[in-house]
């Protein structure tokens, strides 16, 4: 049998069945996953100078012992061993916790090498381990690894070191050399060694520049490989629209477009223009105008002949919307109509006729665009909002109720640059980073619980003025787990502070969609002043007289979604305030208050949020999409991600990528990931 690294673990001496079975646990099949489990993090046995540590900081120290060992037990079973070392010059103490049995081991003057965290003002290393005689390790700095079952670090470091030693000569390089030496990347044989068996933290760091690279360099390719195989595959539809026409309607807009807002739109008519079918996500934070970019593309597809539909999460946003575009484009000659589960009967039947025969050019609704009975007659863009709230199961039936309709993925929720070019790598990403003219920045203050009396009379001051205001609570009724406003509570509570002066409602997601609809119309209309409600007011609704936002319990919000709410004000002309009433215990709590004083940037926040909770938090974990990597971390290595998405863009486009030699190995990992044969990556 040829030896490769594809052969069983249980090929190296010491692996039987039962330490394969564990190893298989960890993903961990072959003599290759083998070598290619990396190490989360690294001992550091090098003997240090004192003078040199950090208080608190681990350290490796060798020295005489120079007292007998005090022993001394307390509570049951506890113990503390204490002797004293004369390390270089100075004499220092050492405790060992709970290991009774060390005091017949150590001798006075012997030779102990002790490793454990220092104590700079106590002078005293509480130890975690022991070496009699002089420092053994040769290899002062270890790797450590994340483990299963029984297997210990020792143990795996052995199966690592026996597999590299037999079958490190058979490591390929999957880099093309032209990256190597333009990145001055360590060849990976060597970065193999040098991540397992490093002298130093430099090699590690040389190690880890390489993996990353390779990692993010294999991901990207895979990216860039299914949106052209998508892009060749997929024939589009061919839009052409009347350029005067849509020249005249932008013209005639109620306000001049920002220059974000003619990039972008740009974008979309050559997307729309081109043969291939537009797969484009829009980001654009609240207020700064998705919907006038959405009118202008749907008017477009309807003055090439096609119809338009706009899918949107909630009811309410669906009103919403219809509303703008009725009011949009209804004075062009543009039927809209809006189908949600309230329409039924004879009203629906009428629509979705209409909507058949091609009289109805623009249909806004919300999932219930794609049951079965809606049929169009010749549906050319899809447009859908706060995408990441609807299933991709759900994207796709509204994609197939035309032919290879052009796709418009819109959210308001800032997605860190870092997360986009990752989760939606097969996209193209447009991106709205600049606000309308006259938009008034919010205020935001942070307020410690008890100055609620004080919060209460600013919020008075603006409702005097004519305004409105909607306060914010995390839960609905009272939890024994957390001591955290309860919107019922806080909703009796003011209204017994502003009774007879001001009428306060209540919104929370245990009223049916009828009752919410009520409760939100009547703020609308001014009938209700305050708005208390959980966070089912975050997405879309859009009341230009509420000027005031209070946000309790602000501390359990992550950054985005405080953002995110804060955005349901400051949408008139008036100045608006958000208020965050929060006493954070961690410092994490405290930054994110501090953060949202200081900027009203979504995308800054969202990169700050992204550092805070990490990728999988930012999404939540269910449909995340986000790819594991094994030592690539997106946040910190977000530069490496950057160029290895640009790299892997020119490779797919080069004619020699496709040829030569050097790509030999990315084009067979691009042909078994099954990206060229079309097949859909996880």
């Amino acid at each position: 049998m040829n030896p490769n690294l594809n052969q069983p673990v249980t090929i190296l001496k010491g692996i039987g069945e039962e330490t394969a079975e564990m190893l298989s646990e960890m993903r961990i099949y072959t003599v290759r996953d083998l070598l290619e489990y990396f190490p989360y993090r690294y001992e550091d046995y090098r003997l240090r100078d004192l003078a040199e540590v950090q208080h608190e900081e681990k350290v490796t120290v060798e020295g005489k012992v120079h007292s007998e060992p005090s022993l001394v037990y307390y509570g049951r079973k506890k113990s503390k061993l204490t002797i004293r070392v004369l390390v270089g010059a100075y004499l220092i103490k050492v405790v060992f916790f709970n290991q009774p049995y060390l005091k017949n081991k150590i001798s006075m003057n012997g030779l102990v090498t002790v490793t454990g965290k220092w104590d700079a003002h106590k002078q005293l290393i509480t130890a975690n381990e022991l070496q009699l005689g002089e420092n053994k390790k040769n290899n002062h700095f270890e790797p450590v690894y994340s483990l299963r079952g029984k297997l210990t670090t020792k143990g795996m470091r052995k199966f690592i070191s026996i597999a590299y030693q037999q079958y490190g000569s058979l490591i390929e390089e999957n880099l093309p050399n032209s990256f190597l030496v333009k990145y001055r990347l360590l060849n990976r044989k060597d970065a193999v060694k040098s991540i397992h068996f490093p002298e130093n933290q430099d090699e590690v760091k040389q190690a880890r520049r390489r993996f990353v690279y390779e990692e993010f360099l294999l991901f990207q390719l895979k990216m860039q490989g299914l949106r052209k195989f998508e892009r060749e595959h997929s024939p589009g539809i061919s839009q052409s629209y009347d350029l005067l026409k849509l020249k005249e309607f932008i013209d005639k807009l109620p306000f001049p477009l920002t220059d974000a807002q003619k990039r972008v739109v740009n974008e979309i008519l050559k997307d729309l223009k081109s043969p291939y079918r537009m797969n484009r996500l829009l980001q654009g934070d609240v207020g700064s105008g998705k919907t006038v970019v959405a009118a202008i593309a749907l008017y477009a597809s309807v003055t090439a002949g096609f119809q338009g539909a706009l899918m949107v999460p909630t009811e309410i946003l669906a009103e919403q919307h219809a509303e703008s575009l009725k009011h949009l484009l209804e004075p062009f000659g543009i039927i809209c109509e809006l189908l949600t589960s309230s329409v039924k009967g004879k009203r629906r039947k009428e629509i979705l006729q209409q909507l058949m025969e091609g009289h109805v050019h623009v249909l806004i609704g919300t999932h219930a665009l794609i049951q079965d009975e809606v049929s169009f007659q010749k549906l050319g863009l899809c447009i859908t909002d706060e995408q990441h709230r609807f299933g991709v199961e759900q994207r796709r039936i509204l994609r197939e109720k035309g032919e290879n309709p052009d796709v418009l993925f819109m959210t308001a929720t800032p997605i860190p640059r870092t997360l986009a070019i990752t989760v939606f790598g097969e996209m193209d990403v447009s991106i709205i980073d600049e606000m309308p003219a006259g938009r008034k920045t919010i205020e935001t203050y942070w307020a410690k619980p008890e100055m609620l009396e004080r919060v209460l009379a600013f919020v008075e001051k603006e409702l005097v003025k004519g305004h409105q205001a909607y306060v914010i609570c995390p839960l609905i009724e009272e939890s024994e787990k957390l001591d955290v406003q309860n919107a019922i509570d806080v909703h009796t509570t003011l209204s017994h502070y502003f009774q007879n002066r001001f009428k306060v409602g209540l919104m929370h997601g245990r009223l049916s969609s009828d009752d919410k609809d009520a409760v939100m119309k009547e703020f609308s209309s001014n009938e209700v002043q305050i708005l208390v409600s959980t966070t089912v007011v975050e997405v879309g609704v859009n009341v230009p007289n509420a000027t005031m936002m209070v946000i309790y319990d602000a501390e359990r919000f992550g950054l985005s979604q405080l953002h995110q709410l804060r955005g349901r004000v400051g949408r008139g002309s008036d100045q608006s305030y958000c208020i965050l009433l929060a006493s954070p215990k961690s410092e994490v709590g405290q930054e994110r208050m501090k953060i949202m004083t200081e900027t009203n940037d979504g995308f800054v926040l969202s990169e700050k949020d992204l550092e805070i909770r990490g990728p999988g938090d930012f999404f939540g974990k269910k449909q995340s999409g986000i790819p594991e990597f094994k030592i690539a971390d997106m946040v910190h290595d977000y530069r490496a991600l950057e160029t290895a998405r640009s790299d892997a863009a020119m490779l797919i486009q080069s004619k020699d990528f496709w040829s030569t030699e050097e790509y030999a190995y990315l084009r067979k990992y691009l042909e078994e990931s099954g990206v060229l044969a079309g097949e859909k990556l996880d």
